[in-house]
């Protein structure tokens, strides 16, 4: 994997997450101004496919569903499996890519 591809995967990550942080603003709009929602099980889906990130920081900066259980706890908890999936992934591609050992 060259560094190119490492750039191409952020760059996809961040777009997606940025789209994922819009869909939230979209729906907060429409919870302000009494319009058809997009349904939580469409939101939690747009966060586990890879946009938790974008979630998360919708959630907080717009304060967006920040109180609604179990909505909540199930994205924090997307959000930690993909900090985890994250984590693995870096440290057997690391083993992989640099043939070194996982832990010296």
């Amino acid at each position: 994997m060259t560094a190119i591809d490492i750039l191409k995967i952020t760059g996809l990550f961040l777009a997606f997450n940025a789209f994922v942080f819009s869909i939230y603003f979209l729906d907060k709009q429409a919870a302000r101004h009494h319009r058809r929602r997009i349904s939580e099980k469409t939101l939690l889906m747009l966060a586990f496919v890879g946009g938790s990130l974008g979630a998360v920081c919708a959630q907080r900066l717009l304060r967006h569903k920040t109180q609604k259980e179990p909505f909540r706890s199930i994205l924090r908890a997307i959000f930690v499996f993909h900090v985890g999936a994250a984590l693995l992934l870096s440290g057997v591609l690391g083993y992989l890519v640099l043939d070194a050992p996982l832990l010296d």
